[in-house]
């Protein structure tokens, strides 16, 4: 396990949307294509961190493995000895180490994490999980235990990224020793994966607001997940809200329902945005471009959901443990380094 790591994480709860699969699930295989030859490839399912947010905890487990398969179906390969798939809680290292890293973490730091106050706002202190502050804290110790260098991440995340660079460099210094690897800067993580900046897919009804599971309740029809129906996402297109110029253009301030589509567009068709836009720009029937979208949709979640039915979960569970047999070894290695280093071991 010499070559560089990069390093994603695979949301263990919630049916992944649309948006998840483009934002998220695309490129996750695009760099298994791209670099599989070259790096190591960790991917893990944070479980732990998924008590952050409300989740079903009878589900959790079959929704953790079930999750997973929508990234096997999207093209992720557990045929590849460079590709690692494991769970963070049957990494018991990751969690000491995090415990070890709140030590060297101060207050002001985790109460300035945007995150953290977007999802605590409106609610009562007594009724923040303590979870949710230490969030950043768990994510540097999945990045830092196995020294990964890249950890392709969203604008979302990009406060935690620089706080996770921060503690490293922090605690090198400190005991000056090269004990973490310090992950590469988020712009770099963003030029890696093939984006200038995080893509996010928004509401089909409020394309102002990230589309989110979280949301379902209360945008139904402006949230496709990749459980739906082809029809009934068919109509969820059709009905986008777009805007009132009627001339189509990628303008995501002035027509974001517009520019949210040919996003949708121009990913599942993988073809460069710039041409998309370049075909549609210009164009006044709105219809016509819905339509187009719309059968695009439909057609790529009738042969994703064939592919998600015949995947072999007996395979893939042999993956998932060959991986963590192997990664707990040097998991437990990388931490009695560290514990040396702090004081903990002699």
């Amino acid at each position: 396990m010499s070559r560089e790591i990069i390093l994603n994480g695979i949301r263990s709860n919630e049916t992944p949307t649309l948006g998840n699969y483009i934002g998220s699930i695309l490129p996750v295989v695009k760099l298994q294509n791209n670099y599989i030859d070259k790096y190591q490839y960790n991917l893990f399912i944070p479980d732990i961190l998924s008590f952050t947010t409300p989740v079903n905890h009878q589900d959790l487990y079959l929704n953790t493995i079930q999750n997973l398969k929508y990234y096997i179906a999207a093209g992720i390969d557990i045929n590849y000895d460079n590709i690692f798939i494991y769970r963070q809680s049957y990494i018991p290292a990751l969690s000491e180490l995090a415990v070890i890293f709140c030590n060297f973490s101060s207050f002001g730091e985790m109460s300035r994490m945007i995150q953290f106050k977007e999802k605590s706002q409106g609610k009562e202190k007594e009724t923040i999980s303590v979870g949710l502050f230490t969030y950043p804290i768990l994510m540097a110790a999945d990045i830092l235990l196995y020294g990964a260098t890249y950890v392709p991440v969203g604008d979302d995340q990009r406060q935690h990224l620089e706080f996770t660079r921060d503690l490293a460099m922090r605690i090198n210094n400190r005991f000056n020793a090269d004990l973490f690897k310090v992950p590469y800067e988020w712009q770099d993580q963003i030029k890696f994966v093939g984006h200038q900046t995080g893509l996010r897919i928004k509401s089909l009804k409020n394309p102002d607001k990230k589309m989110s599971k979280s949301n379902f309740k209360n945008d139904p029809n402006g949230i496709i997940l990749l459980s739906d129906k082809p029809e009934d996402a068919y109509k969820k297109i059709m009905t986008a809200t777009t805007d009132s110029l009627g001339i189509i253009d990628y303008n995501p301030v002035n027509q974001p329902g517009i520019t949210n589509l040919i996003n949708i567009l121009a990913n599942l068709i993988d073809e460069p945005i710039e041409k998309v836009i370049t075909i549609w720009k210009g164009k006044k029937n709105y219809n016509e471009f819905k339509t187009a979208v719309a059968d695009e949709v439909r057609i790529f979640l009738e042969n994703y959901q064939k592919t998600l039915n015949n995947i072999d979960e007996s395979d893939l569970m042999r993956k998932i443990e060959s991986s963590e047999y192997l990664l707990r070894d040097v998991a437990t290695q990388n931490l009695y380094k560290i514990q040396q280093i702090i004081g903990l071991r002699p």
